[in-house]
């Protein structure tokens, strides 16, 4: 197991109770009663840690190294499904991952963002940071869903699109910026779920739907806490302070009315049960889609665009 910083305290508890757990293999002891006491001990404690989490530790929980990505989601919840490559203009960008799954026996596009599970991968997956290419393969998925009638679901977690140099110049943000428009007037239903980060252009590239939905432990903002840090006080040490000024949590979106719903995880995070996590995910897909599946499609598309109309403050000059 890792733990985070702010988790050290549930660390010792762990080892006390690995060690007797392993007196009591070696030597064949009932030590029951204290197991089930420091088992008891371990629930209380979690309930401290996380029942008040900062912003900070938000996002440390949302980058965890054990937590599900977008394939361990897609394997767990899909019959079956086939991966589909490449944007027919550049190449495929792996860190974007896209193709036709089916979820209780109904067949969805599913587009999101592959960190990788250990260094080789998270570098193949360029960290999940998507080049413009991630983002016209993703719009090319959508496409198809529409000519095949088909629900998209997007599962969005990202530190970000990838800013380098080669990026700016395939068009970045043109890409970033038709995949809203086309998103805003697409005629299926989209369901988006933020399952990590959502940092950005990045996360909007593929975020924009019928539904918003955050889990319980994600962020959401314009900017990372240490981008935004370096920017404000030329220094990453105010990330914790900067954590707390975006209000990026999922409670903070909802107040805002930027998600629809914030889903709960296991406690600990959603690497503590991914079984549970991914059974959750499934079952709140199902519900959506048969929510949206009785809308008239020009409805649908009309109640969409109004969502993101009113977001935000503004006032009209005379």
């Amino acid at each position: 197991m890792v733990f985070l910083e702010f988790e050290k305290p549930l660390e010792k508890l762990y080892e006390q109770l690995d060690k007797i757990n392993q007196i009591a293999e070696d030597g064949d002891i009932d030590v029951s009663d204290k197991v089930a006491e420091l088992e008891q001990k371990i629930a209380k404690r979690k309930k401290e840690i996380y029942s008040n989490l900062t912003g900070w530790q938000k996002v440390q929980l949302s980058r965890h190294p054990e937590r599900p990505y977008t394939l361990h989601y897609i394997e767990g919840m899909c019959k079956s499904f086939i991966e589909l490559h490449g944007d027919r203009a550049f190449g495929d960008d792996t860190a974007i991952v896209g193709g036709i799954g089916i979820i209780n026996d109904t067949s969805v596009v599913i587009i999101g963002h592959q960190k990788g599970v250990n260094t080789k991968l998270r570098q193949y997956r360029n960290f999940g940071m998507a080049n413009p290419e991630g983002y016209r393969k993703a719009l090319r998925l959508m496409k198809l869903a529409e000519r095949f009638n088909m629900p998209v679901v997007t599962l969005i977690d990202t530190p970000g699109a990838f800013p380098g140099l080669e990026a700016e110049e395939r068009g970045q943000a043109e890409a970033i910026a038709r995949n809203l428009f086309e998103m805003a007037q697409l005629r299926v239903p989209i369901l988006c779920y933020v399952i990590g980060e959502g940092a950005s252009g990045g996360a909007l590239g593929i975020g924009l739907g019928d539904r918003i939905f955050m889990m319980e432990n994600t962020w959401y903002s314009v900017i990372s806490p240490e981008s935004c840090s370096s920017i404000l006080w030329r220094s990453w040490d105010y990330k914790e302070q900067a954590a707390e000024s975006l209000k990026l949590t999922p409670a903070h979106m909802l107040e805002f009315g930027l998600i629809d719903e914030i889903i709960k995880e296991p406690v600990g995070g959603a690497h503590n049960d991914k079984d549970k996590i991914i059974k959750t995910l499934k079952s709140h897909i199902k519900k959506e889609l048969n929510n949206l599946a009785s809308k008239n499609i020009d409805t649908l598309i009309d109640e969409r665009i109004a969502k993101y109309a009113k977001m935000g403050e503004f006032t009209v000059a005379k």
